[in-house]
């Protein structure tokens, strides 16, 4: 039995409908329909998937389709999306997210190991872009303590296995680093992304502001966490702190 032969004849059509346009190379297009009118269906649906993940996931997208890439084609993995990963959201914004999840679990051709981190960081950066959440304004600071600080909610502490920022079609990388690279990607008030090379340091300290805004109280986490003295790293953590202020990472903390 095909699927819809047991439902009403309009749920029927509307999953044959559906499921040629989904992928046309697999389903039969619906009787009765001009098949020039389903192909302008189904090439209108895929190109409007297929444009918004482009400008979410550029990298990804470049690297699939270099000349000399030997793995799955960049069209073939967003097909097989479209085609098989049943969204849970309706909104266009949400669709890089969805991309992203099919990515990391879905039913789709073999993919590098880190070809999921480097579309996570590319999702990042969209996040944020559209993120609802605002950097704290003048009157929102002027309540803070001294040496209280305070993480932009558009701060993103990120930790990868491989160095996803450097990664592009000329340059993919063949084994996993034996360190992990850590970044903070950021939105700052002019509303521009940017990214921050970190280290496990800044990392930690800004994990620490984000339970307890007391500078000192996470300086001397952080000291005792590092098993390293306390001046030596209540030093490292001023000059980080200055450098996180300037990128509008953190606020206050001085």
């Amino acid at each position: 039995m095909k699927q819809g032969e047991n439902l009403p004849a309009f749920v029927a059509a509307q999953l044959e409908f559906a499921g040629y346009i989904r992928n046309p190379e697999v389903n039969d297009a619906p009787a009765g329909i001009e098949a020039r009118r389903m192909k302008i269906y189904a090439d209108l649906f895929y190109n409007n998937i297929q444009n918004f993940l482009a400008g979410a996931f550029p990298v990804c997208k470049r690297i699939l389709q270099a000349p000399d890439w030997g793995g799955t084609p960049w069209h073939t993995l967003v097909r097989s999306f479209v085609h098989r990963h049943a969204s849970s959201s309706p909104y266009f914004l949400d669709i890089p997210q969805e991309f992203l999840e099919f990515v990391g679990g879905g039913p789709h051709q073999p993919l590098p190991e880190w070809f999921l981190e480097l579309a996570h960081y590319e999702w990042v950066e969209m996040a944020l872009a559209v993120s609802d959440d605002e950097v704290p304004d003048a009157q929102a600071l002027a309540g803070l303590a001294p040496g209280v600080a305070q993480v932009s909610p558009l701060a993103w502490p990120l930790s990868y296995r491989y160095a996803v920022h450097e990664i592009g079609p000329g340059h993919v990388p063949q084994d996993a680093p034996t360190e992990p690279t850590h970044l903070v990607v950021y939105r700052r008030r002019d509303d521009k992304v940017r990214f921050l090379v970190s280290n496990v340091v800044t990392h930690t300290l800004i994990a620490l502001l984000q339970e307890d805004g007391d500078v000192s109280v996470a300086v001397a986490e952080l000291a005792r966490r590092l098993g390293i003295d306390h001046d030596v790293v209540a030093d490292q953590a001023a000059r980080a702190l200055a450098r996180l202020r300037e990128c509008e990472i953190v606020f206050g903390g001085s």
